[in-house]
């Protein structure tokens, strides 16, 4: 399990605050991890500011969240969200603060349509994903990734989650592995088809015994693989499978195949005759989700993609699954 403690430290002389801060928004169950990180960033902008005593000034905040050329829109926004938030948490404290008008900060028009992959998709990339060639740095990358994927497809897990699976989080007699410590800090269980739990029984003998501690999906040191080693090879299977990128911020993201199992589930749900209304809670569980309405934010589906779905599950879940804009 990762031990976040030690990046709670702090050298401004708001450290105190920021630490607390940071521990009240665990407290309450979230993971707080990025925003962790800009706040270290705040704090190192302070020291260099030269902040005399515990106070939030607000030439110092608007030059902080001052957009920069070479960023997106979105890493701004949790720039501008951390810094009003933090500060709001001073004023509350009785420190001296400045708080960010609420309208400041990027606009977005609307939230990004998930792409979602077809199956003739999916079978490409997982054809070409069983065919990567080893590589001397990673000798087990040809094993681990083809794993990797499908679950990532077949189960819907967040690629954190599945990259920092542990040998002791995968029972492979039940087919079930442990998510732990997840977002919305809370332990899941995932069960896995048999045509899955079967590989991952065979994979596993192809890599020895190790561990309970151990990672299920080793990097070469022996930790667990990056998010952006996983993407660079997601980069890869699109281009081998032919499926074009739009490039930053357009997608298709590795995200994305989340969005798929979601999608080609409730399809499939529907195709059986089930009752929706009644399905879609037990997708939000599986899926790791806080609540339905997490679940429905992940169906954006377009009029092109299952409209047979998109006309039933309409009743039930409203507006979260947005249509496409006439042209």
């Amino acid at each position: 399990m990762i031990v976040r403690e030690q990046s709670t430290v702090f050298q401004s002389p708001l450290r105190e605050w920021m630490t607390r801060f940071i521990q009240e928004k665990r407290r309450l169950g979230h993971r707080y991890d990025t925003e962790c990180n800009v706040l270290h960033r705040l704090d190192r902008s302070l020291c260099g500011w030269g902040l005399d005593g515990e106070q939030l000034p607000r030439e110092f905040v608007e030059r902080f969240t001052a957009a920069s050329s070479y960023e997106t829109p979105g890493s701004q926004g949790v720039r501008v969200r951390l810094a009003r938030q933090f500060a709001k948490y001073l004023k509350r404290s009785g420190i001296d603060a400045y708080v960010l008008p609420e309208r400041m900060g990027p606009v977005r028009v609307s939230h990004q349509v998930a792409y979602v992959f077809s199956h003739q998709q999916i079978a490409a990339m997982l054809s070409a994903v069983d065919h990567l060639e080893p590589e001397g740095h990673a000798p087990l990358r040809h094993f681990i990734m083809p794993e990797v994927f499908r679950l990532l497809y077949s189960s819907g897990m967040r690629i954190s989650e599945v990259l920092e699976l542990r040998v002791a989080d995968v029972d492979l007699d039940l087919g079930i592995l442990t998510v732990r410590d997840a977002k919305f800090r809370t332990d899941r269980l995932v069960p896995v088809g048999a045509t899955m739990k079967e590989r991952l029984k065979k994979y596993a003998s192809l890599v020895g015994q190790r561990g309970p501690d151990s990672m299920f999906f080793p990097a070469p040191d022996g930790g667990p693989y990056s998010v952006s080693t996983a993407y660079g090879v997601f980069r890869i299977l699109l281009r081998l499978s032919g499926i074009p990128h739009g490039g930053r911020g357009r997608g298709p993201r590795l995200h994305d195949l989340r969005h798929t199992f979601a999608v080609h589930r409730l399809a499939r749900w529907y195709r059986q005759g089930a009752d929706l209304t009644a399905k879609l809670p037990y997708l939000s569980a599986y899926m790791g989700h806080r609540s339905l309405a997490g679940t429905q934010r992940y169906l954006r589906l377009t009029p092109e993609i299952f409209p047979d779905v998109v006309n039933s599950v309409e009743a039930f879940a409203g507006s979260a699954i947005p249509r496409r804009p006439a042209p």
